[in-house]
């Protein structure tokens, strides 16, 4: 039980060195000293940098996921599942313009750093992003078709995974840009796709 707090703690720290710089040019001692953890701790938990790697996309990737579930499947929050789909990518938004367009994301920003060099990251990635990930996305399509809020879609999983590859592609360009414009542009487009019909 005592363990849990010190790897957690690796984690969280090493999350935001990551989002700040990238996995190849943070080293395990600044990991450590940003959290006040001797480096046996390090290997207490982790085999090595790569299986820490896996690790922390894993960990980033649970928060993210609950997150998600908790704004998009919550109908306290709006009882309009597209409402409520809409307003979680515009947080997104918000997100993206309070961090003046950098990337707030580990997973994006680690996609095109690790996935070619490291097989154990890239497959933690995707089962990230093509478990829970969409099926959150896709159970609030299928939400809002039962209730009449969305378009009665023929394919409530591919239009979810198809939202989702959107609004990545959206958030890479917006990065790349340092512009909100793809970002707008996606969420039009997605609402518009959604859109019941009058």
């Amino acid at each position: 039980m005592t363990e849990h707090p010190t790897k957690e703690r690796i984690l969280e720290g090493a999350e935001s060195l990551m989002l700040e710089k990238s996995f190849h040019s943070v080293g395990i001692n600044e990991i450590l000293r940003a959290v006040s953890i001797p480096k046996g701790s390090f290997y207490h938990h982790f085999e090595s940098k790569e299986q820490f790697g896996v690790e922390l996309i894993k960990h980033y990737s649970a928060s993210a996921i609950a997150h998600k579930r908790q704004f998009l499947l919550s109908a306290e929050l709006d009882a309009n599942p597209r409402s409520r789909l809409l307003t979680y990518l515009e947080s997104n938004i918000t997100c993206f313009v309070e961090n003046r367009g950098k990337c707030a994301c580990l997973i994006i920003k680690l996609a095109s750093e690790v996935a070619n060099f490291s097989e154990p990251m890239r497959q933690a990635m995707a089962e990230s992003r093509c478990g829970e990930w969409a099926q959150i996305t896709e159970q609030v399509l299928r939400e809002g078709i039962d209730k009449k809020n969305i378009a009665a879609l023929d394919d409530p999983a591919d239009n979810a995974q198809l939202i989702d590859i959107l609004w990545m592609g959206a958030l890479l360009e917006g990065i790349i840009t340092r512009k909100v414009e793809p970002l707008r542009l996606a969420i039009n487009h997605i609402g518009e796709t959604l859109a019941p019909a009058p």
